[in-house]
């Protein structure tokens, strides 16, 4: 078992290396002499930097913090000024661009004063700026601007304890990334492109990693400065679907039907000219983290299969896929022949139904377990890790878990099924001694799934 484990973990950090923030950026941006380049193989820009005075740095997410090292090591006495807003601990050593530590999932002040600062460089920058925006999954909680509208026989104004409340009941509905963020940028002044806006009439450059599924340049951190295609009425439409019209304030739920209504200014669309000066970069997906993931396996010797990178859906129910395949491959030899390493990646949710302490990820290794449990030889030889690239599983300090038959002989007396009742995956891990710890890896492409058959 420890072997197969410390290829799970050899397998795991490969993934990570793949998706380095720092070497990321580093590899699209880079000056020759008074030309800024910014490498993008869909479209190349080059920009002459004797025509503008400022470059300025913001940005927002778990892993823009290497981000802007390489920002730094790049531009470095070049950058005029700078704010970023990362996860508390999510930090690295900077010079020129000031750090914020900010909540995440739920946003606090501090979020609130992330966005403010950087609220402040986005509206002076002019055309004579270049803004640099580095972006990440978690900006949607690490920037937090409460919507607010001014307006003839109209008056709103959110607050961050609605923010906070209205999140929490997102996160606790199984509601998919893009319908929280589709809700949450209709509930920011920052959000769903309102950022843009903001720098708008400066030279605006993106440098996105990615963490949603799909890659939807409009949910990754609420499309903080992407042309937004969804509407109140889409908010409205995932409140309803939900059930929690009850749950949410009724401050939240008044804009969400006041702006449905055509009382309330939209997120600014597709052809709007906040976008006229935007250049953006996609540099990092978890595809990547697969192919590294998929390299390192085989040469530790192992048949190789990247599955897919879009995993979705219960976590608990994605489980019972990846094992369903496993014992496939350890009967059959199908999809692939062993010895082999199952690869997969994306982001599954957990609807709450207990008030246990858990993530994604270790509710996914827990019903691996259990579907173990209930066909100990037909799984035999099956070996799981799941885990988030970024380190934490929710809002736990694992990134994940391991989960094989060897872990059964050490449960005696734990009833898998009763955790998994009260979504209490982090605790039945941490007694049977499964967890798998990181701390804060610095990036963030959401989940990876290695599934090692011997």
């Amino acid at each position: 078992m420890k072997k197969i484990n410390d290829d799970l973990l050899s397998i795991y950090r490969a993934a990570l290396k793949r998706v380095d923030p720092y070497e990321m950026v580093v590899r699209r941006l880079r000056i020759d002499g008074a030309t800024l380049f910014i490498d993008d193989p869909g479209a190349p820009l080059s920009l002459d930097l004797d025509r503008y005075e400022r470059i300025v740095v913001i940005g927002a997410g778990k892993a823009t913090a290497k981000m802007a090292q390489a920002a730094e090591a790049v531009l470095g006495a070049r950058i005029t000024e700078g704010v970023i807003s990362v996860k508390y601990g999510h930090t690295e050593t900077l010079r020129r661009i000031e750090t914020i530590e900010a909540g995440h999932p739920i946003p606090d002040e501090q979020s609130i004063r992330a966005a403010e600062r950087i609220e402040s460089l986005a509206r002076n920058a002019d055309r004579r700026t270049i803004v640099i925006n580095l972006i990440s999954g978690g900006g949607s909680a690490l920037l937090a601007k409460p919507f607010s509208f001014d307006g003839p026989g109209m008056k709103v104004s959110l607050t961050l304890d609605e923010i906070q409340k209205t999140t929490g009941v997102l996160l606790a509905c199984g509601a998919t990334i893009e319908e929280m963020n589709c809700i949450r940028k209709h509930l920011s002044g920052i959000k769903g492109g309102r950022l843009a806006e903001m720098i708008y009439p400066a030279t605006e450059i993106n440098f996105i990693l990615s963490d949603v599924v799909g890659d939807r340049l409009d949910t990754i951190a609420s499309g903080l400065t992407v042309a937004d295609d969804t509407t109140y009425g889409d908010a409205m439409e995932t409140v309803a679907r939900y059930g929690i019209e009850k749950l949410i304030p009724d401050s939240v739920r008044r804009v969400l039907n006041d702006g449905m209504e055509g009382r309330l200014p939209e997120t600014p669309k597709k052809g709007d000219r906040a976008f006229k000066r935007c250049h953006t970069v996609l540099v990092g997906t978890n595809y990547h983290a697969l192919e590294g993931a998929g390299e390192q396996a085989a040469l530790l010797g192992y048949n190789t299969l990247v599955l897919t990178s879009q995993v979705t859906g219960e976590a608990r129910e994605a489980a019972k896929v990846l094992l369903g395949i496993g014992k496939d491959i350890a009967r059959h030899g199908i999809p692939v022949q062993r010895p082999a390493c199952l690869i997969s990646g994306g982001e599954t949710t957990v609807t709450l139904c207990g008030t246990g302490k858990g993530g994604r990820n270790t509710e996914l290794a827990l019903s691996f377990l259990q579907g173990i449990e209930q066909d100990r030889e037909g799984a035999k030889g099956v070996y799981l890790l799941s885990a988030a690239t970024d380190g934490n599983d929710g809002p736990t300090d694992s990134a994940g878990a391991y989960a094989s038959g060897d872990l059964l002989d050490k449960i005696s007396g734990m009833r898998i099924d009763e955790y998994l009742s009260r979504n209490d995956s982090y605790s039945f891990f941490e007694k049977a001694g499964g967890l798998f710890k990181t701390g804060p890896t610095n990036t963030n492409v959401c989940d990876i799934q290695l599934v090692i058959v011997p």
